[in-house]
């Protein structure tokens, strides 16, 4: 569950986050990552950092590497903009929810296609 504070705190960290990713970070492993969500618990004490990136599994690992080594970068970033005392532990997790919506859509599609195939057939006949 979360707190508004919590919300305004995720919200602040998302922006910045993305914000370092177009102008700040420079690593040369981190492709074009996205940050889809940020999830703060209600202490504040982590933020897990969902992202997705344009590319096949070797770019997903080099950038997801390229990610977790600037961390300390980031979390001081983000205490400078934000004016955190406390900056919550970052954890970068790959989001694989566009993936899984992938799936489930052409999923979907083949039905449809087996079903007008099936239909097909029995007109035929």
């Amino acid at each position: 569950m979360d707190t508004p504070r919590a919300s305004r705190v995720g919200e602040q960290i998302h922006k910045e986050i993305s914000a370092l990713l177009v102008k700040g970070i420079k690593d040369p492993r981190i492709g074009f990552v996205t940050i889809t969500a940020v999830e703060v618990t209600r202490d504040l004490s982590i933020a897990k950092i969902f992202f997705t990136v344009v590319g096949d599994e070797t770019v997903r690992r080099e950038s997801e590497k390229g990610l977790r080594s600037s961390i300390p970068f980031i979390r001081r970033e983000i205490g400078r903009r934000i004016r955190m005392r406390h900056v919550p532990e970052i954890r970068f997790e790959y989001d694989k929810s566009i993936e899984y919506g992938n799936r489930i859509e052409s999923l979907i599609q083949e039905i449809h296609e087996q079903k007008a195939d099936d239909s097909s057939d029995t007109e035929d006949n």
